[in-house]
C-alpha cells in the first residue's frame, strides 16, 4: 500500500512519474536536438512483484525475501539511472552558465571596441571642425586687414 501511495503521488509538473512508467524530455540548449530524456520505470507494488507477498510460514517468508530483494534491485537501478541523469543535468547547467558568461563577456568586448571607435571618430571630427572654424575666422579677418591698410 505504501509503495503504491508513493508511486501514485510522486509528480513533476503535474505529471505522475512512477505509477505508469513515464518519460520526460528536457530542452537543455538552444537547438532542437539539445535535449535530455529521463525514463521513469513503473514502481508500483505490482510492477515490483511485491503486491502478493506473504510471510505466513518459513517457505513463503524465504520466497518473500528473494522477491523483496529483487524489488530492491529494481528500485536501486532506477535510483542509479536518475542519479546519472541528475549529474548530466548539473553538468549541462554548469556548461550553460559558462557559455552564457563567455557570451556576455564577448558582447561586452564588442561594445567596448565599438565605443572606442566611435570616440575616436568623434574626436577626429571635433578637431576637423575646430580647424575649419579657425580657418574661417582667419579668412574673415583678411578683408578687415585690407581695410586697415587702406585707412
Amino acid at each position: 500500500a505504501e509503495i503504491d501511495r508513493i508511486a501514485q503521488t510522486t509528480e513533476f509538473n503535474t505529471q505522475n512519474l512512477f505509477s505508469n512508467g513515464t518519460s520526460v524530455t528536457f530542452q537543455v540548449g538552444a537547438n532542437a536536438g539539445q535535449t535530455i530524456s529521463v525514463a521513469f520505470g513503473q514502481m508500483t507494488a505490482e510492477a515490483l512483484s511485491v503486491s502478493g507477498v506473504s510471510v505466513n510460514d518459513d517457505d513463503t517468508a524465504k520466497s518473500a525475501i528473494s522477491t523483496i530483494n529483487a524489488a530492491i534491485v529494481k528500485v536501486s537501478s532506477q535510483r542509479s539511472a536518475l542519479g546519472a541523469v541528475q549529474n548530466r543535468l548539473e553538468h549541462t547547467i554548469a556548461n550553460l552558465d559558462n557559455a552564457s558568461e563567455n557570451l556576455t563577456a564577448a558582447e561586452s568586448r564588442i561594445r567596448d571596441v565599438n565605443m572606442a571607435k566611435e570616440m575616436s571618430t568623434y574626436s577626429k571630427e571635433n578637431i576637423l571642425q575646430q580647424a575649419a572654424q579657425a580657418m574661417l575666422a582667419q579668412a574673415n579677418q583678411l578683408p578687415q586687414n585690407v581695410l586697415q591698410l587702406l585707412r
